[in-house]
């Protein structure tokens, strides 16, 4: 990692892709592969991510998407789909929030696979911590004041695996919502 001498790292919450910034299960119920989401058309954000992201981004925190992409090795889908459906959430948070998202990482491996190059396990799947360490090296974060929210326990772990505070890795669902999760961070930040 490389910085300069004396500057202050930046903090930044790592976020979840599926089920956390965009519907997931609800979209692809219908489809052939449920719970794959690899179809830009089927992107929709979840209630309270534009604002949430918006509200996070004016508190000084980047904003790093790292999402499993087992698909892609179960030969369900390709990278150029992913990287499609990555875009399209993108353009959805710039419109409804005016928001960039610092980056989005996915691991594409799984070693139940049969898409070869992609079916070993790799450092970058959940809850292995690589795409959060890559990201901290990449953009200079501070992990000691970063959070995680997901809504799969693997998300919970890849943030404590990479030296995140339990207490900052948060798992949306049945008792917290995106927003609430926001207003935590934002409470124990402020």
């Amino acid at each position: 990692m490389t910085h300069v001498q004396g500057a202050q790292l930046r903090p930044a919450v790592f976020l979840d892709r599926d089920d956390t910034l965009i519907a997931n299960r609800e979209v692809t119920a219908g489809t052939p592969y449920p719970g794959d989401l690899f179809d830009p058309e089927l992107v929709k954000l979840l209630p309270g991510v534009g604002e949430g992201l918006s509200a996070l981004k004016r508190a000084g925190f980047a904003l790093v998407v790292v999402s499993n992409q087992g698909a892609v090795a179960r030969g369900r889908c390709t990278i150029a789909q992913v990287e499609a459906t990555n875009a399209r959430m993108r353009d959805a948070i710039r419109s409804a929030a005016d928001v960039e998202l610092d980056a989005v990482y996915f691991c594409p491996y799984h070693p139940r696979g049969a898409a070869a190059p992609f079916d070993v396990e790799h450092a970058w799947r959940k809850p292995a911590p690589g795409m959060i360490l890559h990201a901290a090296g990449e953009f200079g974060l501070d992990l000691s004041r970063s959070w995680m929210i997901g809504d799969a326990a693997r998300d919970i772990e890849a943030a404590v695996n990479a030296g995140i505070a339990p207490e900052r890795a948060l798992l949306v669902g049945e008792d917290l919502d995106f927003s609430g999760a926001v207003r935590r961070v934002l409470g124990a930040s402020g």
